[in-house]
């Protein structure tokens, strides 16, 4: 199941209480203080993971509540510490408080624990408390409280290239034909329910040794006011370089096909509409020999996933587009 927005409650531990002890001896019926210390309440971080895609494992389990701290003992024995609450996320996940809306954390790096709620301080204990004042305090620290928060997780995938057209556009069986992912492909719409990532190998070309292509469920006119899949899995291209806009041969009117995609983009974010993008004509097998190049429009690309026909010219293109992007981005632009 793809799960790409969820809820949760994390809850870091409250420390420990300092201890209120007095050394017994023999022949001291109250000795110096000897309080120990509470140990301090686990903390609760999130951790970016390349091996998972999904909020599925993080929605199952919708509370986290790390260990308190241990309290002080008599002799000066310090509290253990609380363990620490550690929720691996997949990259490409925001992280926001859900009272405020503010932004706490953007997961886009593997491996690097970020810290999200806080375990109280453990309190002192009376032998902590000692001054030349009050050699000899009544009294002890009780242990703070941690942190305690709503959270609500995003995940928006980590794509170079996104892939946009209307149901039964092509876009699945492309996807598998350029990389190793088997999305669902068959001939009647809506086959695509959730976001796939295909990872693309290109040792010789301009943009590195590989880039991740995302495919989104498809798109129609007015899925913006809640039609069809709608449009919140738009939010797994919003940070892809590149856009490919796939129009099927079979369009009575590509050119009309490709405004009513960009208008639906337009409606969920101005600048995702505004990235660098390519037009493709898909199936173009499907297209009489004699006629092929009239119904492709100026400036489009043609291509067949089925036979393979085109797809290399498109990934050149696609390419190309990227490298340009990230020249710009390097200020190596024009």
């Amino acid at each position: 199941m793809f799960i790409d927005e969820t809820t949760i409650e994390i809850k870091a531990g409250d420390g420990g209480n300092g201890c209120h002890s007095y050394e017994r001896l023999k022949y001291k019926p109250k000795g110096k203080p000897d309080g120990g210390n509470g140990g301090r309440g686990g903390s609760v971080y999130f951790v970016g993971s390349g091996q998972i895609h999904t909020l599925q494992d993080v929605a199952y389990r919708r509370h986290y509540k790390a260990d308190r701290g241990a309290h002080g003992k008599g002799k000066k024995q310090a509290g253990k510490s609380g363990e620490d609450v550690v929720i691996p996320v997949p990259l490409g996940t925001t992280v926001y408080d859900e009272a405020s809306s503010e932004i706490i954390l953007d997961c886009l790096s593997a491996g690097k624990r970020e810290l999200i709620a806080k375990g109280g301080r453990g309190g002192r204990g009376n032998a902590a408390l000692v001054t030349r004042f009050n050699p000899s305090p009544e009294f002890c620290e009780p242990g703070k409280p941690g942190e305690e928060k709503n959270l609500r997780l995003v995940l928006k995938v980590l794509a170079d290239v996104g892939l946009v057209g209307r149901p039964n556009a092509g876009k699945s069986t492309f996807l598998s034909r350029i990389s190793h992912a088997r999305p669902k492909i068959a001939d009647y719409p809506f086959t695509t329910k959730e976001p796939h990532l295909g990872i693309v190998k290109n040792n010789s070309g301009p943009f590195g040794s590989s880039y991740v292509v995302a495919d989104i469920p498809g798109l129609i006119e007015d899925c913006h006011k809640g039609k069809g899949m709608g449009i919140r899995f738009l939010r797994h291209i919003e940070r892809t370089s590149v856009l490919a806009i796939m129009v099927e041969s079979t369009s009575e009117d590509p050119v009309r096909d490709a405004e009513v995609l960009l208008n639906e983009l337009t409606h969920y974010s101005e600048h995702l509409a505004a990235k660098p993008k390519c037009f493709i004509m898909t199936k173009t097998d499907t297209l009489p020999d004699d006629d092929e190049t009239v119904k492709i429009p100026d400036g489009w690309l043609g291509m067949s996933a089925v036979t393979g026909d085109g797809v290399n010219g498109v990934l050149r293109e696609i390419e190309g587009i990227m490298k340009r992007s990230k020249d710009e981005l390097r200020g190596d632009g024009d």
